[in-house]
């Protein structure tokens, strides 16, 4: 039988060190924000004849938007972004293309975002993800209120969260830093149900857990290597559907939800490590702790599961 929980602190290890680098990537780079988290401008323009994006760039430049950010499209559009523009400004502008590049431009959408918006979208959503973990750990405490010390079951959750959220957020940071990789409301969207998909699959492995000790003799840490063996097949199988799900539509989906799709996967791949080697095993560390007295860092005599 494969041995999960006799590796806990190598996956400990990994997690720390995954975590190290995503904690220094957001402290050097932060994530970008975009038009959502900042006022400015986006819009996504299709030209008639197609013009090139370096043409294009110049001449935001000749019109004073030199730091407008441009990204070509897999349907020959163009995303730009840019400080904010009132109705005169955003007219002008497509006048001032279309004389300089003579071609027709059409434009498909337009979104604006002022200062004040942004920064009650940044506190919203703080508070939102702030929210939505306490309210997971009452739950899962409640959930299993009939289990020694039941907060802790929902503390091993929380901090299983943390991970996925912070890995999703580390690599956005590099994606920012080096490819130009925004963040927006879409993200906090991507953000809050990584979040529910993580602790469910936690949740899976969790209850397994508690319906094995209850007609269990062995020791539990048996019980936990166990019930990870008995519903590791499952969560790898509906990650796996879920992910060529969210594969396809990042390959095949527009522009504008691509970022959203990169955060599922992400998320996905970070919530199945985690439920699999981060929650149950930090479960391990708690339980031995609180019942055996012993350091969890040393090999130790199992007991049985009788002062449970």
């Amino acid at each position: 039988m494969l041995d999960f929980v006799g590796k806990r602190y190598w996956f400990f290890l990994f997690s720390a060190l995954l975590s190290l680098v995503c904690i220094v990537s957001l402290v050097l780079f932060g994530l970008k924000p975009g038009i959502d988290f900042r006022s400015g401008s986006s819009m996504t323009l299709s030209f008639e004849p197609p013009v090139s994006e370096n043409d294009l760039r110049s001449v935001l430049a000749e019109s004073g938007y030199g730091n407008a950010v441009v990204r070509h499209t897999s349907d020959d559009d163009y995303i730009i972004r840019m400080d904010e523009l009132n109705a005169d400004q955003n007219r002008n502008l497509l006048e001032n293309i279309n004389t300089k590049l003579a071609t027709t431009t059409t434009q498909k959408d337009f979104s604006s975002s002022s200062e004040v918006v942004a920064s009650n979208t940044v506190k919203y959503a703080a508070i939102a993800i702030v929210v939505a973990s306490l309210c997971i750990l009452l739950y899962i405490s409640f959930t299993f209120r009939k289990m020694p010390k039941p907060f802790s079951w929902g503390i091993c959750a929380i901090i299983a969260l943390v991970f996925n959220v912070l890995v999703v957020a580390g690599i956005f940071s590099l994606l920012g830093k080096f490819a130009d990789v925004e963040v927006d409301a879409l993200f906090i969207t991507g953000m809050l149900t990584v979040v529910g998909y993580s602790v469910h699959d936690t949740i899976v492995v969790f209850d397994r857990i508690r319906e094995n000790l209850s007609h269990s003799s062995g020791s539990f840490e048996n019980v936990v290597n166990s019930s990870i063996i008995q519903t590791i097949i499952r969560s790898l199988n509906t990650s796996l559907t879920i992910l060529f799900v969210l594969v396809a539509l990042f390959l095949l989906g527009g522009p504008t939800i691509r970022n959203f799709v990169l955060v599922l996967i992400i998320g996905c791949i970070a919530g199945t490590y985690s439920s699999i080697c981060n929650a149950s095993q930090f479960l391990i560390v708690v339980e031995n702790k609180e019942y055996s007295r012993l350091n969890p860092f040393r090999k130790r005599n199992q007991g049985s599961l009788s002062e449970f």
